[in-house]
Protein backbone atom coordinates (compact mmCIF):
# COMPACT_ATOMS: atom_id res chain seq x y z
CA UNK A 1 0.00 0.00 0.00
CA UNK A 2 2.98 2.56 0.99
CA UNK A 3 4.47 1.50 -2.57
CA UNK A 4 1.42 2.31 -4.43
CA UNK A 5 1.09 5.61 -2.46
CA UNK A 6 4.50 6.58 -2.90
CA UNK A 7 4.01 5.34 -7.00
CA UNK A 8 0.77 7.67 -7.13
CA UNK A 9 2.22 10.48 -5.38
CA UNK A 10 5.28 10.51 -8.05
CA UNK A 11 3.02 10.33 -10.73
CA UNK A 12 1.24 13.67 -9.34
CA UNK A 13 4.30 15.57 -8.69
CA UNK A 14 5.56 14.74 -12.43
CA UNK A 15 2.13 16.11 -13.44
CA UNK A 16 2.14 19.33 -12.05
CA UNK A 17 6.14 19.78 -13.28
CA UNK A 18 5.43 19.03 -16.59
CA UNK A 19 6.24 21.93 -18.46
CA UNK A 20 3.43 24.40 -19.61
CA UNK A 21 1.33 24.03 -22.61
CA UNK A 22 3.09 25.02 -26.11
CA UNK A 23 0.49 27.52 -27.76
CA UNK A 24 0.34 26.93 -31.25
CA UNK A 25 -0.89 29.03 -33.95
CA UNK A 26 -4.53 29.48 -33.95
CA UNK A 27 -6.35 29.41 -37.65
CA UNK A 28 -3.31 29.50 -39.29
CA UNK A 29 -4.99 28.03 -42.62
CA UNK A 30 -7.89 30.22 -42.03
CA UNK A 31 -10.45 27.28 -42.37
CA UNK A 32 -12.66 28.46 -40.03
CA UNK A 33 -13.63 31.19 -42.87
CA UNK A 34 -12.66 34.55 -40.40
CA UNK A 35 -9.33 35.65 -38.75
CA UNK A 36 -9.86 34.49 -35.72
CA UNK A 37 -6.58 34.12 -33.61
CA UNK A 38 -5.29 37.21 -35.75
CA UNK A 39 -4.63 40.54 -35.04
CA UNK A 40 -6.13 42.51 -38.33
CA UNK A 41 -5.24 46.13 -39.64
CA UNK A 42 -7.65 48.19 -41.08
CA UNK A 43 -6.49 49.83 -44.33
CA UNK A 44 -4.85 52.45 -43.85
CA UNK A 45 -3.07 55.46 -46.16
CA UNK A 46 0.06 55.27 -47.36
CA UNK A 47 0.33 58.04 -49.45
CA UNK A 48 2.58 60.18 -47.63
CA UNK A 49 4.82 57.18 -46.47
CA UNK A 50 7.83 56.19 -48.72
CA UNK A 51 8.97 52.44 -48.24
CA UNK A 52 11.67 52.70 -46.00
CA UNK A 53 9.87 54.21 -43.48
CA UNK A 54 7.19 50.71 -43.96
CA UNK A 55 6.46 48.20 -41.28
CA UNK A 56 3.42 46.13 -40.56
CA UNK A 57 3.51 47.85 -37.14
CA UNK A 58 2.25 51.11 -38.54
CA UNK A 59 -0.87 49.62 -40.22
CA UNK A 60 -1.67 47.54 -36.84
CA UNK A 61 -3.83 48.65 -34.42
CA UNK A 62 -2.09 50.97 -32.35
CA UNK A 63 0.05 52.35 -35.10
CA UNK A 64 0.32 55.60 -36.51
CA UNK A 65 -1.28 54.29 -40.12
CA UNK A 66 -3.77 52.28 -38.50
CA UNK A 67 -7.62 53.81 -39.12
CA UNK A 68 -11.21 52.35 -38.75
CA UNK A 69 -11.94 52.44 -42.32
CA UNK A 70 -13.16 48.68 -43.98
CA UNK A 71 -10.21 46.58 -44.56
CA UNK A 72 -9.91 46.10 -47.85
CA UNK A 73 -8.18 42.45 -46.60
CA UNK A 74 -10.64 39.53 -47.05
CA UNK A 75 -10.79 35.47 -46.47
CA UNK A 76 -10.39 33.90 -49.98
CA UNK A 77 -12.00 30.96 -51.21
CA UNK A 78 -10.99 27.54 -52.91
CA UNK A 79 -11.21 28.43 -56.48
CA UNK A 80 -10.83 31.98 -56.40
CA UNK A 81 -9.04 33.20 -59.61
CA UNK A 82 -6.96 36.11 -59.27
CA UNK A 83 -8.19 39.01 -61.03
CA UNK A 84 -5.52 40.55 -62.62
CA UNK A 85 -2.71 37.38 -63.20
CA UNK A 86 -5.69 34.64 -63.95
CA UNK A 87 -4.73 31.61 -64.22
CA UNK A 88 -1.16 32.08 -64.49
CA UNK A 89 -1.09 32.80 -60.67
CA UNK A 90 -1.82 29.50 -60.20
CA UNK A 91 -4.26 28.32 -56.78
CA UNK A 92 -4.63 31.59 -54.58
CA UNK A 93 -5.31 28.78 -51.96
CA UNK A 94 -2.16 26.95 -50.52
CA UNK A 95 -4.05 23.93 -48.82
CA UNK A 96 -8.05 23.59 -47.79
CA UNK A 97 -10.67 25.97 -48.62
CA UNK A 98 -9.21 29.27 -47.52
CA UNK A 99 -6.75 31.70 -47.44
CA UNK A 100 -6.44 35.44 -46.94
CA UNK A 101 -5.14 38.01 -49.37
CA UNK A 102 -3.67 41.05 -47.83
CA UNK A 103 -4.64 44.20 -48.89
CA UNK A 104 -7.13 44.28 -52.15
CA UNK A 105 -6.37 44.07 -55.55
CA UNK A 106 -6.87 47.69 -56.80
CA UNK A 107 -4.89 50.42 -57.09
CA UNK A 108 -5.98 53.55 -54.51
CA UNK A 109 -2.66 54.12 -52.42
CA UNK A 110 -3.32 52.08 -49.08
CA UNK A 111 -1.86 49.69 -47.03
CA UNK A 112 -3.28 46.63 -45.28
CA UNK A 113 -1.44 44.26 -42.31
CA UNK A 114 -2.03 41.16 -40.38
CA UNK A 115 -0.14 39.41 -37.46
CA UNK A 116 0.17 36.28 -35.22
CA UNK A 117 1.82 36.41 -31.62
CA UNK A 118 2.36 32.67 -30.37
CA UNK A 119 4.18 32.23 -27.05
CA UNK A 120 6.08 29.57 -25.44
CA UNK A 121 6.67 27.21 -29.14
CA UNK A 122 8.05 24.51 -28.67
CA UNK A 123 7.03 22.47 -31.73
CA UNK A 124 9.60 21.56 -34.72
CA UNK A 125 8.79 23.99 -37.22
CA UNK A 126 7.00 26.80 -38.23
CA UNK A 127 6.24 26.92 -41.80
CA UNK A 128 4.27 29.43 -43.90
CA UNK A 129 3.15 29.77 -47.10
CA UNK A 130 2.61 32.72 -49.41
CA UNK A 131 2.15 34.49 -52.73
CA UNK A 132 2.71 38.24 -53.90
CA UNK A 133 1.30 40.23 -57.04
CA UNK A 134 3.02 43.84 -57.24
CA UNK A 135 2.19 46.18 -59.68
CA UNK A 136 5.23 47.92 -61.44
CA UNK A 137 3.94 50.98 -62.60
CA UNK A 138 7.91 53.22 -63.16
CA UNK A 139 7.93 54.37 -59.75
CA UNK A 140 11.41 54.39 -57.75
CA UNK A 141 11.76 51.87 -55.30
CA UNK A 142 11.08 53.79 -52.41
CA UNK A 143 7.32 54.67 -53.94
CA UNK A 144 6.66 51.52 -55.68
CA UNK A 145 4.15 48.71 -54.78
CA UNK A 146 5.62 46.63 -51.34
CA UNK A 147 5.05 43.26 -49.76
CA UNK A 148 6.98 42.92 -46.04
CA UNK A 149 7.04 39.36 -44.58
CA UNK A 150 8.61 38.94 -41.04
CA UNK A 151 9.12 36.58 -38.39
CA UNK A 152 10.31 37.45 -35.49
CA UNK A 153 11.84 35.99 -32.63
CA UNK A 154 10.46 38.80 -29.07
CA UNK A 155 12.27 36.53 -26.64
CA UNK A 156 16.00 37.53 -28.39
CA UNK A 157 14.14 40.76 -30.43
CA UNK A 158 15.82 39.01 -33.38
CA UNK A 159 14.02 38.51 -37.12
CA UNK A 160 14.67 35.23 -37.99
CA UNK A 161 12.79 35.18 -41.64
CA UNK A 162 12.35 38.74 -43.79
CA UNK A 163 10.74 39.07 -46.83
CA UNK A 164 10.29 42.12 -48.52
CA UNK A 165 10.05 43.04 -52.13
CA UNK A 166 9.06 46.20 -53.97
CA UNK A 167 7.43 46.90 -57.66
CA UNK A 168 10.59 49.46 -58.54
CA UNK A 169 11.16 50.14 -62.23
CA UNK A 170 13.63 48.19 -63.63
CA UNK A 171 13.15 45.03 -61.05
CA UNK A 172 15.39 44.91 -58.26
CA UNK A 173 13.35 45.36 -55.87
CA UNK A 174 12.54 41.35 -56.54
CA UNK A 175 13.83 37.89 -56.89
CA UNK A 176 13.53 34.46 -58.97
CA UNK A 177 10.47 33.68 -57.57
CA UNK A 178 8.91 36.47 -59.21
CA UNK A 179 7.56 35.88 -63.05
CA UNK A 180 5.93 39.42 -65.09
CA UNK A 181 2.86 39.56 -66.84
CA UNK A 182 2.51 43.20 -68.45
CA UNK A 183 3.02 45.83 -65.47
CA UNK A 184 3.06 43.09 -62.40
CA UNK A 185 5.90 41.39 -60.80
CA UNK A 186 4.01 38.07 -58.98
CA UNK A 187 5.04 34.64 -57.15
CA UNK A 188 3.30 31.70 -60.03
CA UNK A 189 4.07 28.81 -57.10
CA UNK A 190 3.86 29.05 -53.30
CA UNK A 191 6.62 30.15 -51.79
CA UNK A 192 7.05 27.85 -48.39
CA UNK A 193 9.02 29.52 -45.86
CA UNK A 194 10.28 27.26 -42.64
CA UNK A 195 12.19 27.92 -39.69
CA UNK A 196 13.81 25.01 -37.56
CA UNK A 197 13.07 25.09 -33.97
CA UNK A 198 16.02 23.93 -32.09
CA UNK A 199 16.99 23.72 -28.60
CA UNK A 200 18.40 27.26 -28.74
CA UNK A 201 14.95 28.70 -30.17
CA UNK A 202 12.21 26.41 -28.17
CA UNK A 203 9.98 27.74 -25.94
CA UNK A 204 10.54 31.00 -27.57
CA UNK A 205 7.78 33.76 -28.37
CA UNK A 206 7.19 34.50 -32.17
CA UNK A 207 5.62 36.95 -33.97
CA UNK A 208 4.23 36.26 -37.55
CA UNK A 209 3.91 39.65 -39.51
CA UNK A 210 2.55 40.55 -43.43
CA UNK A 211 2.16 43.91 -45.03
CA UNK A 212 1.02 44.54 -48.33
CA UNK A 213 0.83 47.78 -49.83
CA UNK A 214 -0.02 50.16 -53.03
CA UNK A 215 2.20 52.44 -54.61
CA UNK A 216 2.66 55.86 -52.90
CA UNK A 217 1.62 58.19 -55.47
CA UNK A 218 -1.81 55.84 -55.01
CA UNK A 219 -1.87 54.55 -58.76
CA UNK A 220 -0.66 50.47 -58.30
CA UNK A 221 -1.60 47.77 -56.75
CA UNK A 222 -0.05 45.04 -54.39
CA UNK A 223 -1.49 41.92 -52.33
CA UNK A 224 -0.20 38.97 -50.87
CA UNK A 225 -1.83 35.55 -50.31
CA UNK A 226 -1.44 33.79 -47.11
CA UNK A 227 -2.22 30.42 -46.00
CA UNK A 228 -0.62 27.64 -43.89
CA UNK A 229 0.91 28.77 -40.79
CA UNK A 230 1.78 25.84 -38.58
CA UNK A 231 3.72 23.64 -37.41
CA UNK A 232 3.52 20.75 -40.17
CA UNK A 233 3.97 21.52 -43.99
CA UNK A 234 0.03 21.12 -45.19
CA UNK A 235 -0.74 19.23 -48.10
CA UNK A 236 -0.87 21.10 -51.12
CA UNK A 237 -4.13 21.73 -53.02
CA UNK A 238 -2.48 20.26 -56.13
CA UNK A 239 -2.66 17.17 -55.09
CA UNK A 240 -5.09 15.28 -56.75
CA UNK A 241 -9.14 15.30 -55.20
CA UNK A 242 -10.31 11.65 -53.85
CA UNK A 243 -12.69 11.45 -57.19
CA UNK A 244 -9.37 12.42 -59.64
CA UNK A 245 -7.23 9.52 -57.87
CA UNK A 246 -10.26 6.87 -58.27
CA UNK A 247 -10.31 7.76 -61.91
CA UNK A 248 -6.54 7.29 -62.18
CA UNK A 249 -6.82 4.47 -60.80
CA UNK A 250 -9.05 2.80 -62.93
CA UNK A 251 -6.88 3.86 -66.15
CA UNK A 252 -3.93 1.65 -64.61
CA UNK A 253 -6.00 -1.27 -64.00
CA UNK A 254 -7.32 -1.12 -66.93
CA UNK A 255 -3.85 -0.40 -68.76
CA UNK A 256 -2.38 -3.84 -66.34
CA UNK A 257 -5.54 -5.72 -67.97
CA UNK A 258 -4.62 -4.78 -71.44
CA UNK A 259 -1.04 -5.60 -71.28
CA UNK A 260 -2.18 -8.98 -69.91
CA UNK A 261 -4.00 -9.87 -72.69
CA UNK A 262 -1.32 -9.22 -75.16
CA UNK A 263 1.64 -11.28 -73.40
CA UNK A 264 -1.26 -14.21 -73.14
Amino acid sequence: MKLKKAAIGMAMAALFAAPAYADSFVNGGFESGNTSGWTVGSSGDRSSILNPAMSPATFLPGGTGYNTNAPHSAIIASGTVDPNIGAALGTTVYSGNSSYRVEDTTFGGYASAISQTVSNYTEANIFFAWKAVLENGGHDQDESALMMLTLHDDTTNTTVISRIYNAGAGGGGVDTRFSTLGDFFYTADWQIEQLAIDSALSGHTFTLSVLAADCNPTGHTGYVYLDGFGSVTPPTSDVPEPTSLALMGIGLAGLMASRRRKQV
